[in-house]
């Protein structure tokens, strides 16, 4: 495994509690008996500068935005350009595309000194990925995916290390409840529930499916989809028994979220640009998070002049005016 080219750099991360006593094996954080919050797989933006931010404002964990597996271990440049952390980055699950139990084993061996686990991602719907045989088509395939937890577990010599799936459900939930029955005998450390079916998109989540999976396993069992608040985490909480929330879309508008803010604060806009300054984000990517950040907060007017301006200067310029940050 390679070291970044720049800073932050990959460091190497014993096992043990780190960043304000969260464990580094993130399955002891389900053990806590409180509810786990943590931060969705978010291509493009679950990277390491919005990690750190949302890490400050009460995110148990954090997933990395999902790596094609193929690529990773063929490729020191996707490495390098895919995945990067730091000592703070902690507790941290690297989410793999793949398809192929080998070549999983060897993206978890790749990342285990640097990460407390892997997880798998069964759940993405889009076409491209189904095509090419990852991602959602994985829950019609539970002996594969089952194979691909075992030989994980094989590759990867550090007990405390998980290994986790990220799925979606069938219409019919005993097929799903069959892939977590099968997934759990291989030895997964837990399951993330998206309530929806692979081709539903923005339609009301089946958080009832995901009760029916919860109550049929012992593993822990994560909830997913249209969590906004910390609110309503805790209500799907109740509702589905789950021992964690997952949120993507509602952490991307409220980063605070879990914090128990309604909408984004100004001192975590403070601390964006802070992080995102220091990690030398690139402009596109800082801009399109302060976007989403400050949708509630902006007018229409607001957004026509700030949506549109192309530059780190000239935005910094107009928070200070419009906003005094």
């Amino acid at each position: 495994m390679t070291t970044m080219n720049h800073s932050p750099v990959l460091m190497y991360l014993p096992q043990g509690d780190d960043r304000n006593g969260l464990p580094q094996n993130p399955l002891e954080l389900f053990g806590t008996n409180k509810l786990v919050k943590i931060c969705a797989p978010m291509v493009r933006y679950s990277k390491l500068a919005f990690r750190t931010l949302v890490r400050k404002y009460d995110c148990d964990l954090c997933y990395t935005p999902m790596i094609v597996a193929a690529d990773f271990v063929k490729s020191t440049k996707a490495r390098d350009s895919e995945f990067t952390t730091n000592q703070g980055d902690h507790p941290l699950v690297v989410q793999f595309a793949a398809k192929e139990a080998k070549v999983l084993a060897d993206a978890a061996h790749l990342v285990s000194p640097f990460a407390g686990g892997i997880d798998l991602n069964c759940g993405c719907p889009q076409r491209w990925a189904m095509s090419e045989g990852y991602g959602a088509c994985l829950i019609n395939k539970p002996d594969l995916v089952s194979d691909m937890v075992r030989q994980v577990r094989n590759r990867v010599e550090n007990p405390n290390f998980s290994v986790s799936i990220k799925i979606r459900i069938h219409a019919d939930i005993t097929k799903t409840v069959d892939l977590c029955q099968k997934a759990e005998a291989a030895g997964v450390s837990w399951i993330s529930v998206h309530g929806r079916f692979p081709e539903e998109r923005h339609q009301p989540v089946h958080y009832d499916g995901i009760k029916v999976i919860k109550d049929t396993l012992s593993i822990p069992v994560v909830a997913n989809g249209d969590i906004k608040s910390l609110k309503e985490a805790e209500n799907i909480h109740c509702i589905t028994g789950a021992d964690g929330v997952m949120a993507a879309r509602g952490l991307l508008a409220n980063p605070a979220m879990f914090a128990g803010y309604e909408e984004t604060p100004l001192t975590c806009i403070e601390d964006w640009i802070d992080i995102a300054l220091e990690h030398g984000t690139p402009f596109t990517c800082f801009h399109h998070h302060l976007m989403y950040m400050m949708e509630r907060i902006s007018s229409k007017q607001e957004k026509r002049v700030f949506n549109v301006l192309s530059s780190t200067s000239a935005v910094l310029d107009y928070l200070k005016s419009t906003y005094g940050v």
